[in-house]
């Protein structure tokens, strides 16, 4: 659990009053000119960016989840606001497709049927491409997504007084406050003690860091202070004892913007960067959600940083390249339930396509998806369909070995050879853990071509 002074710390910045004073309405934010500027630089980035990790793999990265974009589908506010932060090409066509989309999404969707956390994401992604979040214009509308954002924080807030729980998660409120923050909305929330996820305690921490810079009370900043302290240094402390690694592969992104965003809190100790950057460097990235949150802190950002790009000075480093063919070999087995089957294919792709699209060409399998932030989760095969009820899930091998990621990011196995296999999950396995998640998860395993 975190620490008494981060429960603390939160309930009393994000409420915006002393421990004593009480608090009925939300406190609007200082003025920007009365606003103390954080080292890093919320407000306006002076410097160029200097990436802090090895350029190639910045480049890689960014490629990826250039390549990772599909018009077909819908575009991820978390993918833009990477590649702004990464300095990506903001004139590109990708960026200009993404950043439109964006905007009408937000202008379908975002007071009917989008949660707080979605609304904040497209606020982040508008504020990296310099764009107005309070003045979201697109088919032929305009729309204030400031205010859509405060009143369904309003809402998760509400819930969480009556229930003891939000609307949707702790991870989602810290998410609305940095977004309300940074577009220097109002700002008020009454949030307990937070729980452990190394995702959801990098949120708060961002959030807190934003938060840090408009309080003017000695105590309540002292309180943030010391929250930002335990945070951060409860980072630095797992990073050294797990040679590297904070969390998992996948919430590690935003802890590495933690670090980044909130140094003068841990100071004068050092972070070993180039140890959790080593980390990410061993691992094959490939959903695009991951790779959008732990790019930022590759060149030395944050999400702290959206409201201060230069989106004039950004430039392309993701190079093109043409991919050769590689031939596919995979199995699909069901000696679970119902009429049991074996087959095997083969299939001739590019290098780099993924394993969901090997299925494709192979379209008498016709495998069935849902479509989430993290990729598409493959639900059914050859007409059988993984089931919560049932506790079955679709999992992906290779050389008999569970797949970490599933089917469907581009260029990650150099083996060509896959299986498919019907599985049960055991009582005590949530239906949603990461661990299921992740076996059927066909944006996450590729196909590259053979050394």
């Amino acid at each position: 659990m975190l620490g008494v002074a981060l429960g603390i710390g939160v309930l009393l910045a994000l409420v915006g009053c002393t421990a004593t004073e009480g608090c009925g309405e939300c406190q609007p934010p200082m003025e920007s000119q009365e606003r103390p500027r954080m080292g890093h630089g919320i407000l306006g980035l002076t410097s160029p960016l200097l990436p802090v990790a090895p350029q190639e793999l910045v480049s890689q990265l960014l490629q990826r989840l250039g390549g990772s974009v599909s018009l077909e589908e819908a575009a991820n506010p978390s993918v833009l606001l990477a590649m702004n932060l990464a300095g990506g090409d903001s004139e590109g066509p990708i960026h200009k497709w993404l950043l439109q989309e964006i905007k009408e999404e937000a202008v379908r969707r975002a007071q009917k049927d989008m949660t707080s956390g979605q609304v904040a994401l497209h606020v982040l992604a508008l504020l990296s491409s310099c764009q107005d979040p309070q003045r979201v214009h697109a088919l032929e509308q305009t729309l204030d997504l400031i205010r859509v954002l405060q009143q369904k924080t309003d809402e998760e807030m509400a819930k969480l007084e009556a229930d003891g729980i939000p609307k949707t998660s702790l991870y989602s409120v810290s998410l609305d406050t940095l977004a309300l923050c940074l577009a220097e909305g109002p700002l008020c929330s009454h949030i307990p003690t937070l729980g452990d996820p190394t995702d959801t305690r990098a949120m708060v921490a961002l959030a807190l860091a934003c938060v840090y810079d408009y309080v003017e009370l000695h105590d309540v900043r002292d309180l943030l202070r010391e929250a930002l302290f335990t945070v951060s240094n409860g980072f630095l402390d797992e990073q050294e004892k797990r040679n590297g690694m904070i969390g998992n592969i996948y919430s590690m992104g935003l802890a590495l913007q933690a670090l980044e965003a909130t140094r003068k809190f841990y100071a004068p100790r050092q972070w070993d960067c180039a140890q959790a950057f080593s980390v990410v460097s061993a691992h094959d990235y490939q959903q695009p959600t991951a790779i959008a949150q732990v790019l930022p802190a590759l060149v030395g950002r944050s999400y702290l940083d959206v409201a201060g790009l230069d989106c004039a000075a950004t430039k392309d480093t993701s190079p093109n390249r043409q991919l050769p063919l590689s031939p596919v070999h995979y199995s699909i087995t069901n000696t679970l339930q119902g009429k049991h089957f074996h087959y095997s294919t083969s299939v001739t792709v590019p290098s780099g396509s993924t394993l969901l699209r090997v299925m494709e060409v192979a379209a008498e399998e016709n495998p069935e998806t849902e479509q989430t932030s993290w990729g598409a989760y493959v639900t059914s095969i050859h007409g059988l369909a993984a089931s919560t009820e049932d506790r079955t899930y679709w999992q992906f091998l290779s050389a008999g070995d569970a797949l970490e990621e599933g089917g469907g990011a581009p260029g990650r196995c150099h083996q060509l050879d896959f299986a498919l296999e019907i599985h049960r999950w055991w009582p005590g396995l949530a239906a949603g853990s990461p661990k299921v998640a992740a076996d059927s998860n066909p944006d996450s395993v590729t196909v590259s071509g053979q050394e």
